[in-house]
């Protein structure tokens, strides 16, 4: 042990002693102290200062009024500059805020109230923000839904058809007649950037005003619930500028009376057959079909494919040709390959450069259902059928896809 004597060991400790309280504080100034140490915590435990935003955790957006507030008084700045390790009071504005109340120092001071002494952050008092008040709605409506895993493969194939086009999203707005009462039963929206899926629809209700409603059981794609009544959901779709209606499937026309950029004139459906002497191919080739739609030349586009990994890497011959008019390219294809999806071909090709490819347009589909499926789309009842491999025949679909040109 080193010979160190009292003056040099008090030296020794200081760096590991608590600061002194400095005496005289007033109660008001103690507050101030605690609100800021909240924060200052917040900070330590996200690595970032507290942020405005309706996506932030609600006692997150509450600092970072607070910590506006802070700023923005020159007494608190210079009450908490020494305890300031972190800048928080050199940095700019927490974000953009929503529009709030002003206050002054004494609303400060109230909306700090019971900061002072407690570490328990869900202890609110005074939240003075509409904002917040809606947040802890929210948070207080909703609830976990107990049996989302029966709902959470719904949530995958909309965000699917979403992405290859099936389906789209339109606002949710309030001239748009059917619309306006219009939430039923299997429809899906966008609300708080979250997919809200309407699985049930109560009985019909009359409200105090004498219009009609009904309870909703709403499920999220973020695993939560909510019980509210359809007027309440029109409202928060009116209010959330990203409120969005998302489409049925393959919804707009695939026959349209009007042309839309991506509409052509007229369109052919192609039925190809494989010459590949892949061992899949070879077993099943007199139903396995390569099904598409182009607005060009089918020959044209079966040149030289055997060089395409999308064709097997090798000739096809051309089984079938169906001529469509007035259709929407894209969206038919999408809707023909939902409909085979049962029966799609499981394979892996290698490209010449070889990479791995799996072609994803070939089905085991026998060519008279081909034949009756464009049928079905010629009379617009396609979307209410899919293909059962096992009885190697349309079937009715358990949920309809929509009707053609809705």
């Amino acid at each position: 042990m080193s010979d160190l004597d009292l003056d040099e060991l008090r030296s020794e400790l200081d760096d590991f002693a608590q600061p002194e309280k400095r005496a005289g504080r007033s109660p008001r100034e103690e507050r101030i102290i605690a609100g800021f140490e909240e924060i200052q915590r917040f900070v330590n435990g996200h690595d970032h200062a507290p942020q405005h935003g309706e996506e932030r955790d609600i006692f997150e957006r509450l600092y970072a009024v607070r910590l506006d507030r802070l700023r923005a008084l020159e007494e608190c700045r210079s009450l908490l500059a020494p305890l300031d390790h972190q800048g928080l009071l050199a940095g700019a504005e927490t974000g953009a805020a929503l529009p709030k109340e002003e206050m002054d120092e004494d609303e400060l001071l109230a909306e700090l109230e019971g900061a002072a002494g407690t570490s328990d952050i869900t202890e609110l008092r005074h939240v003075r923000a509409s904002a917040e008040k809606r947040a802890a709605e929210e948070i207080a409506n909703r609830e976990p839904c107990p049996d989302f895993e029966r709902f959470k493969p719904l949530f995958a194939q909309v965000q699917g058809d979403l992405d290859s086009g099936v389906r789209t999203t339109r606002p949710f707005v309030k001239d748009a007649g059917f619309l306006k009462a219009d939430i039923t039963e299997g429809q899906f929206f966008i609300l708080g950037g979250q997919t809200a899926y309407v699985a049930e629809v109560g009985d019909t209700l009359k409200a105090p005003n004498g219009e009609f409603d009904a309870r909703l059981r709403v499920i999220y794609s973020n695993g939560t619930e909510s019980n509210l009544l359809r007027r309440s959901l029109q409202r928060a779709l009116y209010k959330d500028e990203a409120g969005r209606r998302i489409t049925e499937p393959a919804a707009g026309p695939l026959f349209a009376g009007e042309s839309n950029d991506d509409d052509l004139a007229s369109g052919t459906i192609y039925v190809l057959r494989s010459k590949s002497d892949h061992p899949l191919v070879a077993a099943d080739r007199g139903i396995l079909h390569k099904i598409g739609v182009t607005g060009g030349n089918v020959a044209r586009r079966i040149a030289n494919v055997k060089l395409d990994p999308t064709f097997l890497m090798a000739d096809v011959e051309i089984v079938a040709t169906y001529e469509l008019f007035n259709i929407n390219r894209t969206k038919l294809e999408n809707l023909i390959h939902r409909v085979f999806d049962p029966a799609r071909l499981d394979i892996e090709i290698t490209d010449r450069f070889g990479n791995p490819v799996i072609p994803r347009e070939w089905f085991l589909v026998p060519r008279f259902v081909v034949d009756e499926a464009v049928e079905r789309i010629k009379d617009g009842t396609i979307t209410e059928y899919t293909y059962d491999p096992q009885t190697a025949r349309l079937v009715r679909a358990d949920r309809p896809y929509s009707k053609v040109g809705a």
